[in-house]
């Protein structure tokens, strides 16, 4: 399964796809975690030094076909050369960024990413992440377009709302399979109320919902990522709840043990998480 992440800026995507992707692997499931942003966070995010030298995806690894950009090497040796190993046995692998300034569009970076995606769907077993840009450039690069669901994450306000409906729009257009919500920042019941109205009336699913946490604040000013500072914090809790969900939602979905807050759960456990 290949599950996308985005939204507005700031809105939580990297925390949201980092501690998934830990709790993911934690459950025993392999994980692929791709950061899709030419200003890479997730390393840190995840529990890589961000100080380490990491290698990004080569765009000389892509060939243009008819059906779109294809890997010109197996998956298996891309993940051996071009990946880096991160906590709980993630493998985190980097799109390509800019070099230098005036050196043109990243195009060929985001073919590699969708190159790499369209070839990760046919390996058993695993779970592939993609923490995306707040731009909705992604969506009319295609970079997901091989994803089988979109993730969007939004904050209760407008600003952060509208950019959810934007991108839920484009991914309409392309062939991913599934578009849903994710509540973030939570302070009351009162905005999980005012996401899940604006949901219906715009006709995006809620698949969960996450409370406001003073942790996840704390853990970036640390630079630690969220699972190691505050692993009983409630966010954790919920994010291991909704992605276990959404794997064995799957239609070929990848079974998911009850591990460190990874355990199965239905939509309500998740936003029960937010209203507590």
């Amino acid at each position: 399964m290949r599950i996308a992440v985005a939204g507005k800026g700031g809105a939580g995507k990297t925390t949201v796809c980092a501690t998934a992707a830990r709790l993911l692997a934690r459950s025993g499931v392999r994980v692929v975690a791709i950061d899709g942003d030419t200003n890479p966070n997730l390393h840190a995010a995840i529990g890589v030094d961000p100080a380490a030298a990491l290698p990004t995806l080569p765009v000389s690894l892509v060939s243009r076909r008819f059906d779109g950009p294809r890997l010109t090497v197996p998956v298996d040796e891309v993940l051996d050369r071009h990946s880096a190993p991160a906590p709980d046995g993630v493998r985190l692998v980097r799109m390509g960024m800019p070099q230098h300034a005036d050196e043109g569009c990243l195009c060929s970076a985001h073919a590699a990413v969708s190159a790499f995606l369209a070839d990760l769907g046919a390996a058993p077993g695993t779970v592939t992440l993609l923490d995306l840009e707040a731009s909705p450039e992604h969506l009319s690069r295609g970079t997901a377009r091989h994803c089988d669901m979109l993730l969007l994450v939004a904050e209760p306000y407008y600003r952060s709302l509208e950019a959810v409906r934007l991108q839920a729009s484009l991914a309409a257009e392309t062939p991913i399979g599934r578009v849903a919500v994710v509540a973030n920042k939570c302070r009351h019941p009162s905005d999980l109320d005012a996401i899940e109205e604006y949901c219906d009336r715009h006709t995006l699913e809620l698949a969960g919902a996450l409370s406001w946490s003073e942790a996840v604040l704390d853990a970036d000013a640390a630079t630690r990522p969220l699972l190691d500072h505050a692993p009983g914090d409630p966010v954790v809790a919920a994010l291991g709840d909704l992605f276990a969900a959404l794997v064995a939602d799957a239609p070929t979905g990848v079974p998911a043990s009850s591990s460190n807050g990874a355990g199965g759960a239905t939509e309500a456990g998740s936003q029960s998480e937010a209203r507590a």
